[in-house]
């Protein structure tokens, strides 16, 4: 088996506002690429290792610009799909000086809506090490549904590592109760679930990190890594629990990312046979370095700049 991580989700154009206000009231915008599994391939590809990233983009300018933003970040596209019919989605987002930023989809009905298993047919899993999934691509179809639990039976057929972050996006689910269901069942096929507190309030009745470890490890996960915010992430791996502080921030410009740069973080390091502990530890450090940033990604840091952040804070 080939070393490598590969991802599946919907990326999209991303208009950043110029200045801070209402969305309907900013009079420019910047043009970015979002997406939250696209987060995480670009943290990953700048860390130095090899992923590829499947999706299906509309024939259009946002297409295009997403083909010219993995091509700059050295992410695979072999298994990019094109259509001639559906659009790629985009997303307005605000600016902001403290809090969370406004955000403004335009998605239903995209190309990315309508990948199906038979986009996920043409992967070779031998080619890959491991593969990362979120809730987000499930949530906009019975077509996505479908393909990433397949996703998931075949990385596990092939002896992958499996991490899966629920990233919760409600209204983007028919029901509240198909979306607990499904994160949930996704998570128990996993090797590893990255939820927050927030998230396991909602797919379990609990903000409790110890409760969420537990729930997930006996609903079938090996591992459990439950984000709490600044104060870090407690981990669990079905013997120890352990917390692993995060990372003090000077200050907080964009949060949106965080989460997946924490991902992109854990991911590598257990590439490079890291143990679990240094692994969250780089992961805290990654989402640390991403909220200094404006942007979903931009933050992302190479190894050089992650090396010299750790060290500053031992």
């Amino acid at each position: 088996m080939k070393s490598g991580l590969i991802l599946a989700g919907e990326p999209m154009g991303l208009l950043i506002a110029q200045s801070e206000g209402s969305l309907d009231n900013v009079s420019g915008y910047d043009l970015a690429v979002a997406g939250a599994e696209f987060n995480v391939a670009v943290g990953v590809s700048r860390l130095g290792h090899r992923v590829t990233y499947m999706t299906k983009l509309g024939n259009d300018p946002f297409g295009k610009r997403i083909i010219h933003a993995l091509n700059d970040n050295k992410i695979g596209n072999e298994f990019v799909a094109w259509s001639d019919t559906k659009k790629t989605g985009f997303m307005l987002k605000g600016r902001v000086s403290k809090g969370d930023p406004d955000i403004f989809y335009f998605r239903s009905g995209s190309a990315a809506s309508t990948l199906s298993v038979q986009d996920v047919e043409k992967i070779n899993f031998e080619n890959y090490s491991h593969v990362h999934l979120t809730g987000i691509l499930p949530a906009l179809s019975d077509n996505t549904r479908a393909a990433v639990n397949l996703m998931f039976d075949k990385a596990r057929k092939a002896g992958l590592f499996i991490s899966f972050d629920p990233n919760l996006r409600p209204a983007l689910w028919p029901s509240k109760e198909i979306m607990i269901r499904t994160i949930n069942e996704l998570a128990a096929k996993a090797d590893m679930v990255l939820p927050g507190v927030a998230e396991g309030k909602i797919l379990m009745g609990s903000d409790d990190p110890h409760k969420i470890n537990s729930f997930y490890h006996k609903n079938g996960a090996k591992i459990v890594v439950t984000k709490c915010g600044s104060d870090g992430a407690l981990v669990f791996d079905g013997e120890n629990e352990f917390m692993v502080p995060g990372f003090k921030v000077e200050k907080v410009v964009d949060t949106v990312g965080a989460g997946d740069g924490f991902a992109a973080g854990i991911i590598t390091a257990l590439m490079e046979n890291l143990s679990l502990q240094e692994a969250v530890r780089r992961g805290n450090a990654v989402g640390a370095i991403q909220v200094m940033s404006r942007g979903d990604n931009e933050g992302l840091p190479y190894p050089q700049a992650l090396k010299e952040f750790m060290e500053q804070q031992l």
